[in-house]
């Protein structure tokens, strides 16, 4: 190898090292900006699209303990809309529930909605019902993602603390809720909901859903 050949192999190697360098400081850069948190949520979704991450699908819960009387539904969870409407979840027995929490803030959160929006957009509204509940402090942050996004799901805040049932040490966490207020899944972490299974477990489990 002559020399000019031996300068322009190491000349390569050179602007591919300073390549490297600038957009590893891009990178870390981006973490520190407002641009964090769409970045990571894009790459998040595209490792669902490999289809690894899949919840559990919801199956039709046990009987409910001898002292549920009939009609009784067993969760009173006060909510406000992004407007500051009062709102409970109970209001929804009789219709699966898919609970989802979440933050404008959360890559993973971020990743999985377009995948929930669409499973939104194909249940049969009159026996499934999204709650969405967002742990943003402040709800015009998550009222400008859901309107930049197109989302189209009803979202909420809590309006007081979470029961235990729905309480979660990290986000995103999905709560399947069956028709009697028996918790039929749970999946916590992101997750792709839009596929045919999941689609057709809700379906079976709205089966008894009035409507």
């Amino acid at each position: 190898m002559s020399n000019q050949q031996v300068n322009m192999h190491f000349s390569k190697l050179k602007w591919g090292s300073i390549a490297q360098w600038v957009g590893l400081m891009a990178f870390l850069i981006i973490l520190a900006t407002d641009l964090r948190t769409p970045v990571l949520g894009g790459m998040q979704r595209g490792l669902l699209a490999t289809g690894w991450w899949r919840p559990a699908l919801p199956t039709t819960p046990a009987p409910p303990p001898a002292q549920l009387t009939a009609g009784a539904y067993p969760h009173n969870v006060p909510l406000l809309t992004l407007d500051g409407k009062l709102f409970n979840l109970h209001d929804l027995q009789g219709k699966v529930v898919l609970v989802n929490l979440w933050a404008s803030w959360c890559p993973p959160c971020v990743a999985e909605m377009p995948g929930l929006q669409k499973l939104y957009n194909q249940v049969d509204k009159r026996k499934v019902a999204f709650v969405m509940i967002s742990f943003d402090q402040n709800p015009e942050k998550a009222r400008r993602l859901l309107a930049r996004k197109g989302y189209t799901f009803p979202a909420y805040l809590p309006a007081a603390p979470l029961p235990p049932v729905f309480e979660s040490e990290s986000i995103p966490t999905t709560i399947i809720v069956g028709p009697d207020g028996q918790i039929a899944a749970r999946h916590e972490g992101m997750a792709d909901y839009d596929t045919p299974e999941f689609k057709a477990a809700l379906e079976k489990l709205a089966g008894s859903a009035r409507l």
